[in-house]
């Protein structure tokens, strides 16, 4: 279960010491504006001063903490608009609302006892108002050092108070008013721009198996969201403006439109950061949705980290693993994913561990999952075999590898020819103990395994297989059965349309979700805050603030002549 970020700020304690830190008054005085407003960013999002020290925080009746562990982000989000969690409201920390007469809205409790639990479930959609006035300079200093609204009003016990020096708190004010305070780049008045991207290399079908169904969302939502006001009864969208703010929950959202370019890149990935930064300055978008290569996707991933333009599920095995990014969301890890599941599924393994790896891109990607895993759980390296491009998996190779030709578990990162290869080279005493392959490697040739193969290989699978009836007896899986269909799930066309679908089902429920507040930090935080979705393809799609990829897990199964058997429970890491 995920931990509510409220949870976590209650279990948060004072800092009773003012800071001392090396960084004076009249340092930050003479910053420049862009450092000024670094600085606050770092104080909002980090909760480091200026100095690079922790700033002290106090909630009430609590006890010293560093201050880094109570930043305004982990409330009030990255984009400053707040959040609605376990029946609690943080509202906007962002300029755009700070100053300016807001409606408020109450927590969970009313003079100290709490609402009945019916109450809450109303209250996410029509919480109680409370008006406040426009903050200024002076009352939101109060307020950020003593917890008193800019009416007066003291604040919720878990909203921290932060003893700050006058000149960081004029940093912090100053970042404050710039947080999201015009929509981004891409939004018009009338309209929001978004863009996907297909690289050369993307087959004409599976180019389509994308763009048909994304197009198809922007026409529809445009038909069904939207309301001209210069249309009036003749808009092929809502009846009247009435009727679409009351379902989209904003005036924005019911008079802007959507729209999609295709950005292509031609040429080598070391080409396409020209292209991109061409795309962009002829047409700004808010976003990327979806997009396809053949291969990488890590210069699009750089290219938007550094624009801070949110890319949303593209469609790519071959993701960028951080831990750190922030405007890319990826469905999963791909191949790396499944070296993952391998780690896991072998952790306890006492006999020697083999992995025979192509080295390709698709090979490299699943050895270093398994090898990044296989350290974590504090393993050795181990004994691994690199076969070249075109290079033939032999029994003298196999000999180096394994010389006291021992049963053994071989992990092999490649295709179903190394696979028969092994097999045929591993008989008698030093036949291999079980077999690990990729099912996204092997793709449509796991149909063809032969029934010999079948009895000492098992395939990692990272995506949804239907609950066995037993299972639903037990009750552990009674929502959104999964076809394990190595047809469907590893055949190229048939799992972008999921994915796509997928995709414009997210973005359908963000851009409701998002209330017209076109900030593309609001988007992602937005999309962190929805509730897990049990979706086609994915065992589960988990979402979180700061969740990077959407599924995390992985089965190990073994191909039976009725279907497969699960080897293993949804393993994640």
């Amino acid at each position: 279960m995920r931990v509510s970020l409220v949870a976590l700020s209650v279990m948060i304690l004072l800092l009773a010491a003012w800071p001392q830190n090396s960084f004076g008054a009249s340092d930050i005085e003479t910053l420049c504006p862009q450092e000024r407003l670094r600085l606050g960013e770092r104080m909002y999002r980090e909760g480091r001063l200026p100095s690079g020290k922790p700033m002290n925080a106090a909630v009430t009746g609590a006890l010293p903490i560093p201050g880094t562990a109570f930043s305004c982000e982990s409330c009030h989000l990255r984009s400053g608009l707040g959040s609605y969690e376990n029946s609690v409201l943080t509202p906007p920390a962002n300029g755009a609302k700070l100053f300016s007469t807001l409606q408020v809205y109450s927590s969970a409790t009313h003079e100290g006892r709490p609402f009945s639990r019916s109450a809450q479930q109303k209250m996410r959609y029509f919480p109680t108002p409370i008006s406040r006035p426009a903050y200024n300079d002076a009352t939101l200093a109060r307020a950020l050092r003593e917890g008193i609204d800019s009416g007066g009003r003291t604040m919720n016990d878990i909203m921290p108070r932060y003893q700050l020096a006058d000149e960081e708190m004029k940093l912090l004010i100053s970042y404050l008013k710039s947080l999201s305070s015009e929509h981004s780049p891409g939004v018009t008045d009338s309209t929001i721009h978004f863009a996907t991207i297909i690289a050369d290399g993307v087959s004409p079908e599976e180019r389509n198996a994308m763009l048909v169904p994304l197009e198809n969302f922007i026409r529809s939502r445009n038909q069904t969201h939207f309301w001209d006001p210069r249309a009036g009864s003749r808009s092929t969208g809502y009846r009247s403006r009435v009727m679409a703010e009351t379902s989209t929950g904003s005036q924005e959202v019911a008079v802007r439109k959507l729209s999609l370019s295709t950005w292509v890149l031609h040429g080598s990935p070391e080409t396409w950061r020209l292209q991109l930064e061409e795309y962009y300055r002829k047409e700004p978008v808010f976003a990327i949705l979806g997009g396809l290569t053949s291969g990488t996707w890590q210069p699009i991933h750089q290219f938007c980290e550094e624009n801070r333009i949110p890319s949303i599920f593209p469609i790519t095995d071959f993701p960028v693993i951080s831990h750190t990014d922030w405007y890319t969301l990826y469905l999963s890890k791909g191949f790396y994913q499944e070296g993952e599941g391998a780690a896991n599924f072998l952790n306890e393994e006492s006999k020697t561990i083999i992995q025979i790896v192509r080295d390709t891109q698709e090979g490299r990607a699943l050895s270093r999952g398994f090898l990044d895993t296989w350290r974590d759980f504090g393993h050795q390296h181990p004994v691994t075999l690199l076969l070249k491009d075109g290079e033939v998996l032999t029994a003298q190779l196999l000999q180096q590898a394994n010389p006291r030709e021992l049963p053994a578990v071989y992990v092999l990162w490649d295709g179903l020819g190394s696979l028969r290869a092994l097999e045929a080279l591993t008989v008698g005493k030093n036949r291999p103990a079980l077999v690990l392959v990729s099912s996204l490697l092997l793709g449509r040739s796991v149909l063809e395994m032969d029934a010999k193969l079948r009895d000492f290989t098992y395939l990692t699978y990272p995506f949804g297989i239907s609950p066995t009836p037993e299972e639903k007896i037990r009750g552990l899986s009674t929502m959104g059965a999964k076809s394990f269909n190595f047809e469907a799930n590893t055949g190229a066309k048939a799992r972008i349309q999921q994915q796509t679908y997928i995709l414009t089902t997210i973005m359908n429920m963000a851009l409701i979700d998002m209330r017209g507040n076109y900030y593309r930090d609001n988007l992602l935080d937005v999309i962190g805050m929805l509730m897990d979705q049990n979706l086609p393809l994915y065992e589960s799609l988990n979402f979180g603030p700061g969740l990077r990829y959407a599924s995390s897990g992985c089965y190990v199964v073994q191909r039976a002549t009725s279907g497969i058997v699960k080897k293993s429970g949804w393993m994640t890491h």
